[in-house]
C-alpha cells in the first residue's frame, strides 16, 4: 500500500512538471495501459493487468486485455491459493470533444468489456477445493482518465467491475 501511495504522489508531482502538447487521444492511437489494482474482489492479491487499445475513430478505441490475480494464505494450518484471469474485448469512448475539454495532457473515458473468466482455487497438497465463484464469461464496465506527462507517456486512474478489481492505477503508453 505504500508503494501505492508513493507512485500516486510521484504521479502527481510529475504533472506539475509537464510542458506536453496534442497528448490528447486522437484516431489511430496505440495506447497500452499497464496497472496495479488497489483491491481485490477476492479477499487478497494484488491484481495486475496490461490493456491494448486502438483508436477507430477520433472518439471510439478497441481492444482486448488481461488482468491477473493470484494469492496463497493460511487458514487453521491448512494452506490455500487462488487464481482469477480475466481475458477479454475492450471498447471506450473517450469524452473530450463532448465535453470541449481543451487541456490536451487530459484523456477522458469510459466504456465496456467482454471475455472470460478463469477461477481455480486450490487446498493443501494442491488439491482442488472447489470453484465458489466460477469460470466463464464476465461483463465489465469502466471509467477512467489519463494525464500526459508527454506526447506517449500518461498516469491513468480507472474505476468500474475492471476483472478482478473495482479501482486500477497505472502508466499508459501511446504509440
Amino acid at each position: 500500500m505504500k508503494r501505492i501511495i508513493l507512485g500516486v504522489c510521484l504521479v502527481g508531482a510529475l504533472s506539475f512538471l509537464s510542458n506536453t502538447t496534442s497528448a490528447q487521444y486522437r484516431k489511430g492511437d496505440n495506447l497500452l495501459n499497464i496497472g496495479l489494482g488497489l483491491n481485490s474482489y477476492y479477499s487478497g492479491g494484488i491484481p495486475v493487468s496490461a490493456i491494448y487499445e486502438y483508436g477507430v475513430t477520433d472518439d471510439i478505441s478497441f481492444g482486448g486485455g488481461i488482468d491477473y490475480l493470484s494469492y496463497h494464505y493460511g487458514v487453521g494450518g491448512t494452506d490455500y491459493s487462488y487464481t482469477a484471469t480475466y481475458i477479454g474485448v475492450r471498447g471506450s469512448y473517450h469524452f473530450n470533444k463532448l465535453l470541449n475539454l481543451k487541456n490536451e495532457n487530459w484523456d477522458i473515458y469510459g466504456g465496456a468489456s467482454l471475455g472470460y473468466r478463469s477461477f481455480s482455487w486450490k487446498g493443501y497438497n494442491g488439491a482442488n477445493v472447489g470453484d465458489a465463484y466460477g469460470s466463464g464469461l464476465f461483463l465489465g464496465i469502466h471509467a477512467g482518465a489519463r494525464y500526459y506527462f508527454s506526447k506517449s507517456v500518461a498516469g491513468f486512474f480507472e474505476l468500474g467491475a475492471l476483472g478482478s478489481t473495482n479501482a486500477r492505477i497505472g502508466v499508459a503508453f501511446k504509440f
